[in-house]
């Protein structure tokens, strides 16, 4: 601040008691539904009221349900109040920028917890970022990381839920401000990762990303059949030829309003991803 310039990173090491408590949260028995559901999307955990015991018998044998895991969370510093609803209950938040980093690497942690798989996981990220390449990031989604959490209790999975998987893997505060669910002239985009202005000397691109979800059901095909399915026909299905049509009409708008807002210094790279199921990805680059 003195400087007059961004930090190189805004998690350092001061935050390794935070991220094991993050761990230790989440092999409560709510507690990984609602680390996910806090980084899913903004105010997302609500309770009525706070847990006030904490003790030692209150740890070992009180209820894990949300309220106590919630409240636990914010007293842990890692949530804060962010207001009351329209029905009385409090909204508990994500205070800030770093702590979100923190949510998205711990959850990286937690479904990978292979060095060698949490490395691959850095480099298709990087191609990304360096060659404007999705392809590799997709097939590590659809054969890594969704196995992972198919495994996992999230009953309603949706476009938040597919859209909060890639953010995990992508967060990098280093290169790029991250912003999700941004409002840009009224619209919002649903992943924008513009490079930090103290890093456009870097060849890094800035990129776009458009989230759509098509359920078994709207895709008439059952999950082996998916699995079986070669790309062309998963895009040929009625169901996903919609839902990709309107992530390119949403790209297309959210396009033109961000080169209003940055001007030419955007190296923009868009792309429409649509989830079928927890299963298949299809995508394409869109500019």
């Amino acid at each position: 601040q003195r400087d007059c310039r961004y930090p190189k990173k805004l998690l350092d090491s001061n935050l390794a008691m935070d991220r094991g408590k993050l761990h230790y949260i989440a092999r409560l028995p709510e507690g990984r539904r609602l680390i996910f559901g806090a980084l899913e999307k903004a105010e997302s955990v609500t309770i009525f009221e706070l847990a006030e015991r904490f003790g030692v018998e209150d740890m070992l044998h009180a209820p894990k349900d949300t309220g106590f895991v919630a409240s636990l969370l914010y007293y842990f510093g890692i949530l804060t109040f962010g207001g009351v609803t329209p029905f009385g209950e409090l909204v508990l938040t994500i205070p800030n920028l770093v702590i979100r980093k923190l949510y998205a690497e711990s959850i990286r942690e937690m479904l990978l917890p292979e060095g060698k798989e949490g490395s691959m996981a850095r480099r298709v990220a990087q191609v990304l970022y360096q060659h404007g390449d999705i392809q590799p990031l997709c097939e590590f989604m659809e054969q890594k990381y969704f196995k992972v959490f198919s495994n996992r209790d999230y009953a309603s999975v949706n476009e938040l839920t597919v859209k909060t998987a890639f953010l995990t893997l992508l967060f990098n505060d280093t290169l790029y401000i991250m912003e999700s669910e941004t409002e840009i002239e009224r619209g919002h985009t649903d992943l924008t990762m513009i490079v930090r202005p103290d890093m456009r000397q870097y060849r890094v691109l800035d990129i776009l990303i458009e989230f759509k979800f098509v359920s078994l059901q709207e895709a008439g095909v059952d999950g082996k059949a998916l699995e079986k399915m070669d790309e062309e026909a998963l895009r040929v299905l009625p169901a996903v030829q919609k839902k990709q049509q309107e992530a390119e009409a949403g790209l297309a708008r959210y396009r033109e309003k961000l080169k209003r807002k940055f001007g030419d210094v955007l190296r923009l790279e868009s792309f429409s991803v649509v989830a079928v199921g927890f299963e298949r990805l299809v995508f394409s680059s869109s500019n």
